[in-house]
């Protein structure tokens, strides 16, 4: 059988829409028997051998090689085939093609195993990226990222957007005395409750030490002062970091607190990488089992590179921990997008 490539789409004559729709779940009904095909399917079906060729306006019979370059859809092949075989069938997000609610970003629509697009039921929307495309933040709205590196490997990443949680409740002293020193605060006569209880800053003399002062972050330090936590002000504490660290400082304070007043218990993610590691589930540092999570600080405008990305999700799932970026308005407003590594 042969195709008709008009207008972005490969018409098909005949017997297609049984032969590809209603048993293969390929295209959209075009009237009758016919139905049209995406670029992407057409070539699936030329490398399978279920079409012969495809003509184009000037007449000539494109094969599968002489279609795929000049469809330019090497990377939606690459993933297309690679769902088609896990047992998944998909529809290309055309305008027209799928139901409504599907975003510009989206590639894909892909169908639970066993259903298709007569089902009205999608499992989750894929987006295709190739390995150095950057990626803007602000553009992923919980869709399956199918990144083809330069080998043509493909690693799946799945997104959701999260809001913060935990158990932890700490008592806060008052007034506490307490040094501004470059990069952190000394705290000397701290209640136990103050590390204990709320697992602010370390040990000065360290973690085998069970009293003595404490050294806290900066951001810990803001977050104290704000509540009266201590002699020092705000404004005093702020503007010292904001001196060492820029506007970032405000980024990162606004994350801090968000973390929390939701309950969780951020510290410092430096070993990780990130900005923080989050502690859901707290009872105190007596108790204190693994953090939940590794959070990094971005601009609501950042842009991932897949590399890079690719590299926080892995180390955070080699720590058995998920990756969670805040992108942060400097006016407090977050978003949390969680990404993790999947297997369709």
């Amino acid at each position: 059988m042969d195709g008709t490539f008009r207008d972005g789409v490969v018409r098909l004559p005949g017997d297609a829409k049984q032969r590809f729709y209603d048993s293969g779940g390929y295209g959209r009904p075009a009237g009758g028997n016919e139905i049209e095909l995406a670029p992407v399917e057409a070539a699936h079906l030329l490398y399978r051998g279920d079409l012969d060729a495809v003509t184009d306006e000037d007449g000539d019979r494109l094969g599968f090689r002489e279609f795929l370059t000049r469809t330019d859809s090497v990377l939606s092949f690459v993933v297309y085939k690679d769902l088609r075989d896990r047992g998944f069938y998909l529809s290309p997000a055309r305008e027209g093609w799928v139901g409504d609610g599907i975003d510009d970003a989206t590639d894909f629509v892909v169908y639970p195993r066993g259903k298709g697009p007569s089902d009205d039921e999608i499992a989750y929307r894929l987006r295709v990226v190739g390995e150095r495309a950057p990626l803007p933040a602000a553009s992923v709205d919980e869709h399956v990222l199918a990144i083809v590196d330069e080998d043509g490997e493909l690693t799946y990443f799945g997104t959701e957007w999260l809001s913060p949680s935990g158990t932890a409740d700490p008592p806060l002293p008052d007034s506490l005395d307490a040094t501004l020193m470059d990069d952190r605060l000394l705290v000397w006569e701290p209640p136990e409750s103050l590390y204990e209880g709320g697992f602010f800053g370390q040990r000065l003399a360290g973690r085998n030490a069970d009293s003595g002062p404490l050294q806290l972050s900066l951001l810990e330090a803001a977050y104290l002062a704000d509540r009266g936590s201590l002699e020092l002000d705000l404004a005093t504490v702020q503007g010292h970091a904001e001196a060492i660290e820029g506007e970032r400082f405000r980024r990162r304070y606004a994350a801090y607190e968000s973390l929390r007043a939701a309950g969780a218990v951020p510290k410092s993610g430096f070993k990780f990488g990130a900005d923080f590691r989050v502690y859901e589930e707290f009872d105190g540092v007596s108790d204190l089992g693994h953090s939940d999570k590794l959070v990094r600080v971005v601009e609501p405008d950042h842009e991932f590179l897949p590399r890079e990305l690719s590299l926080d999700v892995r180390l955070a799932g080699g720590v058995r921990k998920r990756m969670v970026f805040a992108l942060t308005e400097p006016t407090g407003e977050i978003d949390w997008l969680c990404v993790e590594r999947i297997t369709p």
